[in-house]
C-alpha cells in the first residue's frame, strides 16, 4: 500500500461522503437512506470506513449472521485504485468477521468484473454460483464467492 490509511466504524456522520464514494464506484449505487438504515436498524450490519487526509476515500460492509459473513458493499474512489486499498480493506473486512464468530464469507460480484475477481482469489475465495440477473441496472449475472475464515 503506498499511502498511508485508516480504517475506523462508520457512523451516520460519514454517510455523504459514503455516498459520494458509493455514487463514483457504482452504476447502481445505494441511496443515503439505505445506508442509513444499515446503520440504525439493521443489528447484522458492521460497516467500515477507509481515511486518507480526513477524508473517506473508501468502505466496506458486511451482515454477520452467526457465523457467515456477507459482504455487501466494497468501494474505493477511482483515483485511489491500483495502489491496493481495496486489498486492505478486504482484509480488514475478513479480520474484524473473524474476530466476531465468522466461519465463512460469501460476496457477490459482476461477472465481468475480473479485476474484483482477482483481487477475491487472491484473498483465497472461491467461485460458489451464478445468481442470474442479479444486478438491477443492466441485469447482468453475479458470481458467488467463498472463503473459509478459520
Amino acid at each position: 500500500m503506498g499511502i498511508n490509511v485508516q480504517f475506523r466504524p462508520m457512523t451516520i456522520h460519514d454517510i455523504d461522503e459514503v455516498v459520494r464514494v458509493e455514487q463514483a464506484s457504482f452504476t447502481a449505487p445505494w441511496s443515503r437512506e439505505s445506508f442509513y438504515n444499515e446503520l440504525m436498524y439493521n443489528r447484522y450490519a458492521k460497516y467500515i470506513v477507509m481515511v486518507y487526509n480526513g477524508r473517506i476515500i473508501g468502505y466496506g460492509g458486511m451482515w454477520l449472521v452467526i457465523d457467515e459473513a456477507h459482504v455487501t458493499n466494497v468501494a474505493v474512489l477511482p483515483q485511489f485504485r491500483g495502489q491496493k486499498l481495496g486489498e486492505a480493506l478486504m482484509r480488514c473486512l475478513m479480520d474484524m468477521a473473524r474476530q466476531r464468530g465468522a466461519a465463512t464469507m460469501t460476496l457477490e460480484v459482476r461477472v465481468s468484473n475480473h479485476v474484483a475477481q482477482s483481487l477475491y482469489r487472491k484473498l483465497g475465495f472461491r467461485n460458489g454460483g451464478i445468481r442470474k440477473r442479479y444486478y438491477p441496472d443492466n441485469f447482468e449475472d453475479a458470481l458467488v464467492m467463498w472463503v473459509k475464515l478459520i
